[in-house]
């Protein structure tokens, strides 16, 4: 019987589902209007559904999706470094640019082979994920961004493994959605702009040992670059608090008199790892306006 009914009404079932919307936003109950907002956030996980909805209402279509990782950074830096740096960058960047928000930072990306390990997985902390992995993730964010009304969403990450697959992505997604209002954004200057921000550095007068560009020094993952901004969420992630207590807090021949000191150097660059993103952007975004 259940077949018999399919097999008479199926015709009238495909232009049922043929015809719901394909964007989530169209279908909205009025009472979403009513959220009562009033926390100052940029972050998606930090809003409700209803303030994400009238984010979107008000023309707030662009949105980040950093890419982060979990791997080992030498013994005093916790595994998530990439991800407290995007902590503080990605809200800069946000409220520098206006009228955009932040996807959830993804953690998990490719660190090296997992079995035989490889890379930063031969080190205890570190998790990896395949880089057909990595890219299936990303795509589905960005789909899933898409579907709900975002326009342009950018893609940046902070660490070097990931920047080939969000390249990929980009490239992927702009071309099937072909699109001439939505785009996906892949922004190398992010880290690749006065990496690690060794010249800026330099400008503000702290010259590491050995002064080189380099994400290895002294055999160690780490740099007064990552270290700093870290510390502008939570010293304790570099263990700033222990470091100074046992006499020294110093990084690669920097030394530091107080844990205020190394936050303020940590807002420094995060306001000009925001500017140089910020500034990309732009000249990405205006590459799609119609001339």
């Amino acid at each position: 019987m259940v077949v018999a009914f399919f097999q008479k009404h199926r015709v009238i079932l495909f232009l049922v589902v043929f015809a719901l919307p394909t964007r989530a936003e169209t279908a909205l109950p009025d009472i979403w209007d009513e959220a009562i907002g009033g926390v100052d956030t940029v972050f998606l996980e930090e809003m409700t559904a209803g303030e994400i909805a009238l984010a979107l209402r008000s023309g707030m279509t662009s949105v980040i999706v950093a890419t982060g990782g979990i791997e080992q950074n030498g013994p005093n830096v916790v595994t998530g470094k990439h991800n407290y740096v995007l902590r503080a960058t990605t809200e800069s960047i946000a409220r520098k640019h206006g009228k955009m928000l932040i996807s959830s930072i993804v953690q998990f990306v490719p660190e090296g082979n997992i079995t035989p390990p490889s890379g930063h997985m031969n080190f205890p902390g570190t998790i990896s994920i395949s880089q057909s992995t990595f890219i299936a993730l990303l795509s589905d964010i960005c789909n899933s961004l898409r579907q709900h009304g975002f326009k342009n969403i950018f893609l940046i990450g902070d660490s070097g493994g990931n920047q080939d697959g969000m390249q990929f992505v980009a490239d992927s997604l702009n071309s099937s959605w072909w699109s001439e209002t939505e785009h996906v954004f892949y922004i190398p200057e992010y880290y690749a702009e006065d990496i690690w921000s060794y010249d800026y550095l330099k400008k503000l007068g702290y010259v590491q040992k050995p002064d080189i560009k380099t994400s290895f020094r002294n055999n160690i993952h780490t740099d007064l670059h990552y270290e700093s901004i870290m510390s502008v969420i939570n010293p304790d992630t570099v263990r700033a608090s222990s470091r100074m207590k046992n006499g020294k807090l110093a990084i690669h021949g920097v030394e530091f008199k107080s844990i205020d000191e190394l936050v303020e150097v940590g807002k420094l660059l995060t306001e000009y790892r925001a500017k140089i993103t910020v500034n990309a952007m732009k000249k990405a975004l205006s590459g799609t306006l119609k001339k």
